[in-house]
């Protein structure tokens, strides 16, 4: 999967993540920084995982929704003048410090419930993608 090639470039770069879900459209993050900012190795995560998965996206011969899904990333590219061929992740990052235990418990409980507002997964240790599930494969600094 493109994610995991993906998770490896941001621990190059130097991004330390505690908690963690890649839900199909957006992605969320409890991290830090050793190195440069958040938004600059973001911004790297989202070109390289967008385009591993619109590639992805493009060989696979049996993605039924090959088509539907190209024309979406081409629809909101041509919305943003920045943008080449495809969007796939969402513009903006929405960053956040997190102050306090308190808060840091409040939105690990958010982004491990992602999946199940969703209707993804009923509990969140069952979303694969998620750091609330103790079997994925992506390790976290917790």
């Amino acid at each position: 999967m493109p994610y995991f090639g993906a998770v490896a470039l941001i621990d190059n770069k130097g991004l330390i993540v505690y908690e963690f879900c890649i839900m199909p459209s957006h992605l969320h993050l409890i991290c830090e920084a050793k190195n440069g900012t958040v938004g600059n190795i973001m911004r790297d995560f989202k070109s390289y995982s967008a385009k591993q998965i619109i590639k992805e996206i493009q060989e696979h011969p049996q993605e039924s929704r090959k088509e539907w899904l190209l024309y979406m990333f081409r629809f909101f590219a041509n919305r943003h003048s920045h943008n080449a061929e495809f969007q796939f992740w969402q513009q903006n990052n929405h960053p956040i410090s997190l102050e306090s235990n308190k808060w840091i418990d409040e939105k690990t409980e958010y982004i491990w419930n992602n999946p199940v507002k969703a209707g993804i997964v009923d509990e969140p240790q069952h979303y694969i993608y998620s750091s609330a599930n103790p079997f994925t494969e992506l390790k976290t600094s917790r």
